[in-house]
Order: C-alpha cells, then sequence, then structure tokens
C-alpha cells in the first residue's frame, strides 16, 4: 500500500443500524458510556448527549446477561425519543452476555483474549501443535453460534483486540508482542470468514501508539495475504486527558488515517465522553483538508526559513540553542503538510529539521491535532533531529510542548510523566476523572515513569502493559497497587490507595515528595 494512497482500504461495508461502516462511507465517530449500564434513566441521558454532540455510534458496557438485557431498555427509550443511534454491547469474561446482547443492539463487541479463554492465567504455557488445534476448535464450538444467532437478528460483531489481554494459548506462541495481537483477531477472523459472516468490524488497540500503529499495519497485511477486507475501527486506548491524550490519539489515528487505513474511530479520553467526539471530528476534518490539498513542494521548500521558529530537538539534553546552523530545514505548511514533508524528506540522507507551519485561521485545538497527526506521522516512519512548529494561535512554549508531546507519543523522546488511563464506562469502580487528577498532582514531577490509572480489573492490568506504576480499581471502593504488571498490594481501600502507591514509587527510590 503506497504511503501516499488517500483512497479508503477497505471497500466491504457494513451496516451497524442505520450507519454504513467500510468502503468509501464517511468515516463514523464513536464513543462510549460511563453511566452504570443498569442505570437506564442515567444511560438513556448520556447516550442522546453523545448523539448531540454527534457520535454515529455510542457503545455500553454489558458485564452480565442481566446488563445486556437491559440495553433493551435503553434502546427502546432512545428510540421512543426519535434517536436511532446503533448501540454496541461491550463484552468481556462473559459469552452469555454477548448472546443476549445480541438480540438487543445493532452489534457487539468480544475481545478475542477473553470471549472463550479466561485470559492470561499462565496455567498452560505449552501447547503441542495437537492441543493448539484443540484450543482452535473449541474456539470455533462457541463462537460459531454466536454468529448464527448475529445473522439471525441482522447483529453486527466487532472483535476488538487489546494489547495486554491475549489468551495464554497467544501468550504461549507469540508472547505480547503485535504479531500476538493479530494472531488473536485472525483466529475469529477466520472463523467468520469460514461461516460466510461478513458483518465483521476489527479493533486492535494498544496505549503505546507505536504498538498500535505497528501492529494495525501488521493486521492489514495478514488480512490481504489471506484475502480479507474487513473495516477497521481504530483508537489508542487508556489515551488518558488533556493535551497528551488528544496528542496521543491524533498521532495514532491519524497517521494510520492519512495512509487510508481505517473506517470508524473513537478517540478514548479520561473526561466525559462528550468531550472525544469533537476531537475526533477535528481528526477526520484534517485528514481531509490534506486529502484535497496538493503534494507537491512549496517554492523554497526545503531550504532555511527567514524566522527562526519553536525549535524541539529530539535528542533529550540537546539544547535548543544550540541547534546547527548548518543542518537542512525541511519548512512546509498546512494543508497536506504530511505529504510535502515526505516528498522533501525522501530526498535528503542524515540530519535534518522539519518546521511546520499553521494559520491564524487554525485555532490552537485544531493546531494541536493537525501537528500531532502531521509531525506524529513522520516520527513514526524515521527519525530527525529537531522538529518545529509555527502557529500564531499558540505561543513559542504552547509549540514547544506540543512538539514534546509529539515526541514522547512516537517514543522518540520522553520529557514528562505518562498517564495510561482508561476513559471509564459503567464498569468503572471509582470517579476517575478525580481520581487521575490526584494521582498527576502527585506525581507530574517524575518525568521518566509511565503510570496507569484503570476503573476496573477486566482490563485493567493488562491493559497498562507499559506503565511503570499502576492504580486499578479492584471492588467498589477497593483498589490495587501494581509495579509493572505485579499485583503488589491487593484489595486497599481506595482512601489509602493513593499514600500506597506513593509509598511503593518512595520505595523504589524515587524522589516523590519533589512537588
Amino acid at each position: 500500500m503506497s504511503r501516499y494512497n488517500y483512497q479508503r482500504r477497505s471497500t466491504h461495508r457494513v451496516m451497524i443500524g442505520g450507519v454504513v461502516v467500510g468502503g468509501n462511507a464517511p468515516i463514523a465517530l464513536q464513543s462510549m458510556t460511563n453511566t452504570p449500564t443498569m442505570d437506564t434513566e442515567a444511560s438513556v441521558a448520556q447516550c442522546e448527549r453523545l448523539a448531540a454532540a454527534g457520535a454515529d455510534i455510542v457503545r455500553l458496557t454489558a458485564q452480565t446477561p442481566m446488563h445486556a438485557a437491559n440495553l433493551g431498555n435503553i434502546r427502546a427509550s432512545l428510540r421512543a425519543a426519535g434517536i436511532n443511534t446503533p448501540l454496541v454491547a461491550d463484552i468481556h469474561f462473559n459469552p452469555a452476555a454477548a448472546f443476549v446482547a445480541a438480540e438487543n443492539v445493532e452489534k457487539v463487541r468480544i475481545n478475542p483474549g477473553n470471549f472463550v479463554d479466561p485470559g492470561r492465567t499462565f496455567v498452560k504455557i505449552d501447547y503441542t501443535d495437537d492441543e493448539y488445534a484443540a484450543e482452535l476448535q473449541r474456539l470455533r464450538d462457541k463462537f460459531v453460534p454466536l454468529l448464527d444467532l448475529c445473522r439471525a437478528r441482522g447483529t453486527a460483531l466487532r472483535i476488538g483486540v487489546n494489547h495486554g489481554s491475549l489468551s495464554d494459548r497467544i501468550m504461549s506462541r507469540y508472547g505480547d508482542t503485535p504479531a500476538g495481537m493479530v494472531e488473536s483477531a485472525m483466529e475469529f477472523l477466520r472463523i467468520c470468514r469460514d461461516c460466510d459472516f461478513p458483518d465483521v468490524v476489527i479493533s486492535i488497540k494498544a496505549s503505546n501508539v507505536v504498538v498500535m500503529t505497528t501492529t494495525v499495519r501488521l493486521l492489514v497485511e495478514r488480512m490481504a495475504a489471506e484475502g480479507m477486507d474487513f473495516p477497521l475501527h481504530l483508537g489508542v486506548t487508556e489515551a488518558g486527558d488533556g493535551e497528551d491524550a488528544r496528542i496521543k490519539s491524533a498521532v495514532g489515528i491519524g497517521s494510520l488515517l492519512a495512509d487510508g487505513i481505517g473506517d470508524t474511530i473513537r478517540v478514548s479520553l479520561s473526561e466525559d465522553p462528550e468531550c472525544e467526539i469533537p476531537v475526533a471530528r477535528r481528526l477526520v476534518a484534517h485528514i481531509a483538508s490534506r486529502a484535497a490539498a496538493p503534494i507537491e513542494m512549496p517554492d523554497g521548500a526545503p531550504g532555511v526559513p527567514t524566522e527562526r521558529p519553536a525549535l524541539v530537538p529530539q535528542v533529550l539534553g540537546y539544547d535548543i540553542t544550540d541547534t546547527p546552523v548548518d543542518m537542512p530545514v525541511v519548512h512546509v505548511a498546512h494543508p497536506n503538510a504530511l505529504g510535502k514533508a515526505r516528498a522533501a524528506l525522501d530526498a535528503i540522507p542524515g540530519a535534518v529539521a522539519l518546521v511546520v507551519d499553521y494559520p491564524a485561521s487554525m485555532t490552537a485545538d485544531e493546531v494541536v491535532i493537525a501537528a500531532s497527526v502531521d509531525l506524529g506521522a513522520i516520527l513514526l516512519e524515521r527519525p530527525l533531529d529537531v522538529i518545529g512548529i509555527n502557529a500564531p494561535a499558540l505561543s513559542r512554549d504552547e509549540a514547544n510542548n506540543l512538539a514534546l508531546g509529539i515526541l514522547q507519543a512516537t517514543r522518540r523522546r520522553i520529557s514528562h510523566t505518562e498517564y495510561i488511563a482508561c476513559p471509564s464506562c459503567g464498569r468503572t469502580l471509582f470517579d476517575l476523572q478525580t481520581t487521575l487528577a490526584r494521582v498527576k498532582a502527585a506525581t507530574s514531577h517524575l518525568h521518566t515513569l509511565k503510570i496507569g490509572v484503570m476503573g476496573c480489573i477486566v482490563n485493567g492490568p493488562g491493559e497498562m502493559a507499559d506503565a511503570d506504576y499502576g492504580y486499578v480499581g479492584a471492588g467498589p471502593g477497593r483498589v490495587s497497587i501494581y509495579r509493572g504488571k505485579q499485583c503488589v498490594i491487593k484489595n486497599i481501600p481506595t482512601d489509602e490507595a493513593l499514600p500506597a502507591l506513593l509509598d511503593l514509587i518512595r520505595s523504589d527510590g524515587y524522589d516523590v515528595d519533589e512537588n
């Protein structure tokens, strides 16, 4: 696939209620409620707000068959109010809930890592070829009846793989790797193909942008090799909140959309769900603006700009004032800065600076998304020695901070504490937004660390696989504390959790009291 191909990748179309996903349909915008699914009134009200914000599809969690059944009541209330936004049931660890949900919503999302398998128990580490084949047959026996029910009800399916929640079977052969994530999806997609069930959308997500984009591109290659063309749902999971979350999402989702990969997106924020839709809309609008602009280089580029921009070096400790004056500078402007930069950089070997200009007509929020896509996509492809952002909407400090955030999202330079935080849903066991703010206030000076704040244990320990430390909801009013992937303090009261986390970090030699 050409990286300059702006055509949509998937030609296969899936109907989800009245929304088309795939083919040349517009990119559908999604979000997820954070209300308890058994609270019909609150869930309906939030779905209404999401629909008003522009969500094309809304997902709700369904922990049990009882929760899945109540989705029917939520759906009926929305339809009675004239709101026809398709609903998706989010299923983990409970296949029975998937069967009930298939009769009550337009789409069911299952996680291959825990639909049939119990998750990462490591009870069984090594599988012979015969044992592995037997496990695949067991998967087929459990999965095919759900396909039959979805076919009969006209319900679509999402195969949603998450980094860190792979089955023991996959872990035994592939480990927690992009190849393992892709194979986890392919096992289920092969059954869908064999059963001639076409109404499938795929997602394959991670909180690490590099892992997410690498895995999605590998999935596209594997599907093509096996003659599949299913639509893709894109997202950077557990992105957190604020500007860093928007940067990570725009780099991950945008770099793929820019190459024609992706049919529906969700920007996952640890904020009110309604906040996700405007960000997603700006992201799609930026992709559309570059697709409509020519790739040819402007006059005088590459070259040294007449005015020194806000430059941020990639190498830690490399002072901005030390930027070599003889370094080639590729200086491009919106729209289609990414296409222009690629065209210029392909012809320049060695050290180089990339500077992008954004017009005064763009707001600060628009520049954050645009620069994250443009510079982020380049940095995922190749190293740069210096990057710079010129935008009237941003001060120099704001432009530098944005550049540092893009470098961190692409893992080219780590400059500040990174937070891996779920966007909250009906499974969340504490006030996630308030908790995340408290954790940030206590740890934001620990610039080399990645800290996870996860609302529940369903995916928390696995999806924060990148984190150095974790704060995970373990039950109502209870929290467990992790060092890496290991739970070291179990099931303590919520009011003791933050001090316990800080004590653990302090015991590992970090100056927690610097703030």
